[in-house]
């Protein structure tokens, strides 16, 4: 068996993404890659940054953000996720080719590749790629191949490494935490290298020092996802990259991926909702424009369209007739999306690491004003969204930090998971990790006990076929690892 490599169109994947439920193949995703070998990294290297964007913005993101409440399910695969129905057979195509046979294979490439020729620029960006994506299938499935994944021949089966493990290390069993990856790409991108990215870089054009920046954020955002089950590990992985002080802090920084306009490499998110077959199956949620409403927040028109005198919405498990006509629906406006299909797909953000180091100064006592950091996180939010001065500060003003701990956290995730529309898989995270934001039990709740997903179910065939895969294999009320809330 060996992986179908998809290195230098997005067509194909497009294809293969759009739908959640079919396996188009019989070749598995840990078996020898099959790239060519002498593809230099400069081609590699804007593959694996569309894959992974792919990842995180295709069918991951409908599912996250539709349990997540800010779309909602109106037909096909999203109406399901909507009262908590998953199984095997949904995100086979994420696993196989977008994640495993996509951005991790090619980031492991580009290591290899890079290594060989003496072009640690290179290793060390895709050192950092390689940590993201694999930070996404773990997040999503908990237990993964990882140590003994992308090696080929040498194990034909991996293993499941422990989400604990992949996130912490473990030296008996040969495992490098995620924080190490990222700490050996960055120490890449300090040496000479004889080659270095150019304008084939679609996030950063070359720009070391905003790889560097946004590796050292990267360690913010793994730190701060296994905060509450690791807190002394979070603030001293936090506490480090402080006092290093080289981090995203404007939005020009932000680890961003660009889409193209033209048929077959645009933006999931647009394909789905504006062209594919499927572009019906998905609405703005009432209780999300409830909320944004609620707190007079001046991005909802930046976030959704408004197709008239009203915003046309439908409730989270909602039955019945839909709202008509279909195109006059509120669905994601060109914030998220772009006006053709460009997007970007946010992975690392300033609004991110604002919010992230404000909660740790909250919780974590971590350095930092908590008031000033969350104030700066609404802004970053805003200003990226283009929202004027004036409304940004009153809007703060209006929505100041006030209460408990719990309540000041409260209002920092939830801003956090307003400022992240169009990133469903950060909002599930946060959810699962801190319980926020309050979210009411969609309408015919089903799934497991109608309780909202908490992982992705194992992929079928990877049950089927490689017997170090659990059986029986964890339902999605079954927590991951570092889900302590």
């Amino acid at each position: 068996m060996k992986v179908i490599i998809r290195n230098t169109t997005l067509v194909l994947t497009l294809a293969l993404g759009l739908g959640s439920c079919s396996d188009f193949l019989n070749e598995s995703v840990n078996i020898t890659p099959n790239n060519p070998t002498a593809v230099p990294p400069s081609v590699l290297l804007p593959t694996v940054e569309i894959a992974t964007a792919f990842a995180n913005a295709n069918e991951l993101n409908r599912f996250t953000s539709t349990i997540m409440q800010q779309l909602a399910g109106a037909a096909g695969s999203p109406q399901t996720y909507d009262v908590y129905q998953t199984n095997g057979s949904d995100f086979g195509n994420q696993w196989r080719f977008e994640l495993y046979g996509g951005a991790l294979v090619n980031a492991q490439k580009i290591i290899d590749i890079g290594t060989a020729n003496n072009a640690p620029a290179y290793t060390g960006g895709g050192k950092l790629l390689k940590a993201y994506a694999f930070s996404i299938a773990t997040d999503v499935w908990g237990d993964i191949p990882y140590s003994q994944a992308l090696q080929g021949e040498a194990f034909p089966q991996p293993r499941l490494d422990k989400q604990e493990d992949i996130y912490k290390g473990n030296a008996q069993l040969g495992i490098q935490s995620l924080f190490d990856l990222v700490r050996e790409g960055l120490a890449d991108l300090d040496k000479t290298s004889a080659t270095k990215p150019g304008t084939e870089d679609i996030i950063y054009k070359g720009d070391l020092n905003k790889w560097k920046r946004a590796g050292n954020t990267m360690l913010l955002k793994f730190a701060n996802t296994i905060s509450v089950k690791e807190p002394a590990l979070a603030k001293q992985v936090i506490e480090q990259v402080i006092t290093g002080n080289n981090f995203i802090r404007t939005n020009a920084d932000d680890m961003n991926v660009a889409f193209g306009a033209a048929v077959g490499s645009r933006d999931p998110r647009f394909e789905y909702s504006n062209v594919s077959i499927f572009k019906d199956d998905l609405i703005l949620s009432t209780r999300y424009l409830n909320l944004l409403q609620g707190l007079n927040d001046p991005r909802l028109p930046i976030f959704f369209t408004k197709p008239g005198a009203n915003y046309v919405t439908w409730d989270n498990g909602q039955t019945g007739a839909r709202p008509t006509p279909v195109g006059n629906w509120s669905r994601y406006n060109t914030y998220v999306t772009g006006a053709n299909g460009e997007g970007p797909v946010r992975l690392i953000t300033n609004f991110q690491r604002a919010f992230i180091l404000a909660e740790s100064a909250l919780t974590l006592g971590t350095p930092g004003d908590v008031d000033a950091l969350y104030a700066e996180g609404i802004r970053a939010s805003m200003t990226l969204a283009g929202v004027p001065t004036a409304q940004i500060d009153a809007y703060i003003t209006a929505n100041a930090l006030k209460g408990t701990t719990q309540q000041k956290l409260e209002q920092i995730i939830t801003q956090k998971y307003i400022a992240f529309t169009g990133n469903g898989l950060e909002l599930w995270n946060d959810w699962r990790r801190t319980g926020y934001p309050t979210l009411q039990q969609a309408q015919n709740a089903a799934g497991i006990d109608g309780t909202r997903p908490v992982r992705a179910v194992y992929v079928t065939f990877e049950n089927e076929r490689n017997p170090n895969f659990p059986n029986p294999a964890p339902q999605s009320n079954i927590r991951v690892w570092w889900d302590a809330n």
